[in-house]
């Protein structure tokens, strides 16, 4: 047990107690004497502990101390219940949404936020057993990849790729310059400086074979560049020449679209028909058409004219690939 357990350990018996007596506390953190008085002495003089002897009930006990004087914090943690609650709600949504990835380093500060709650109410296994996020289009990730690429990244040094493009299948070594990490919709992707590019890329992170931190210093890059490259069109799909999508969704679908966000720079109204109007800013048609299409004859493009177009080649398309089945052809495959 480190010092700072020690602490809350201490704490704990106290408030759980009222009346420590020295043995108590020396066999149930498990200490010397020596060590037992130099950590009463930090707490009182460091920490602010109204920590006290009662001669009369032989033992310590934590007075309740009002006004304006110093306040008792332990280091590292200064979070009510609420708070804790909240936090082991976010690692448990983390391990639905990732699994593994933060778990050996939120450990020590996962048991220490479990002691603090459980002075409550609540139990840290309920949090996770009623807490579930389901990650339904998230793609596999090599072992390793992850925890390198975000290192480099936060480390601000180069990385080794060995990227694997979903369209054509081509395997290319890269030299990355990372930037910063993107999770969006259940995968993550890495906005970096791709030497040989020479510009600015995204990375899908489960498309990366193999991954290597390097020892050189990433490329510095202004981060409103960053923003603007990425940021400006929908979704993950770079470009800074930007048109506006407007759509119009049926009274039956526009008071569900209207709570949505799909966009941080949209634009949204309700018709007086009851219809909602939404205008996206995009770059590149790919994610915004398959956004489109889920809505199915509920949404009508409005413009630009090459939106709608794209989106009325997509449905014939669809058509041709569906149109010419019968049900009894259906039932025979």
């Amino acid at each position: 047990m480190d010092r700072t357990e020690r602490f809350y350990k201490m704490e704990q018996l106290l408030r759980a107690q009222k009346v420590v007596t020295r043995r108590q506390f020396m066999d149930e953190i498990g200490v010397s004497l020596a060590t037992f008085k130099r950590d009463l002495e930090y707490m009182r003089e460091r920490l602010h502990a109204p920590i006290a002897f009662n001669s009369e009930r032989g033992g310590y006990e934590l007075l309740e101390v009002g006004g304006d004087g110093p306040r008792f914090v332990l280091p590292g943690l200064w979070f009510n219940p609420s708070e804790i609650q909240a936090l082991l709600t976010m690692d448990a949504l983390l391990g639905d949404m990732q699994p593994g990835l933060l778990a050996p380093h939120v450990e020590p500060l996962r048991a220490r936020l479990e002691m603090l709650l459980e002075k409550g109410d609540v139990q840290p296994a309920e949090v996770r057993r009623r807490v579930r996020m389901l990650p339904l289009g998230a793609r596999r990730q090599p072992p390793g990849v992850f925890e390198t690429i975000a290192a480099a990244t936060l480390k601000r040094r180069k990385l080794s790729l060995r990227y694997q493009a979903r369209s054509t299948g081509e395997a290319t070594e890269r030299v990355v310059s990372p930037q910063r990490l993107v999770h969006y919709r259940d995968n993550w992707y890495v906005d970096g400086w791709c030497h040989l590019r020479n510009g600015l890329r995204k990375f899908s992170v489960d498309a990366v074979i193999g991954a290597e931190m390097l020892d050189e210093k990433a490329k510095a890059v202004d981060m409103n560049a960053v923003e603007r490259e990425f940021n400006s069109g929908y979704g993950v799909f770079a470009g800074e020449a930007v048109q506006w999508a407007c759509l119009r969704f049926n009274p039956q679908r526009a008071r569900w679209v209207a709570l949505e966000t799909w966009h941080p720079e949209q634009r949204g109204r309700m018709a007086s028909d009851g219809s909602f109007v939404l205008e996206v800013p995009y770059a590149d048609t790919r994610e915004l058409l398959m956004d489109i299409l889920k809505f199915g004859a509920d949404v009508e493009v409005l413009g630009p004219e090459s939106l709608r177009q794209v989106v009325a080649n997509e449905v014939r398309r669809m058509a041709a690939v569906h149109g010419g089945r019968t049900a009894a052809d259906a039932g025979r495959t």
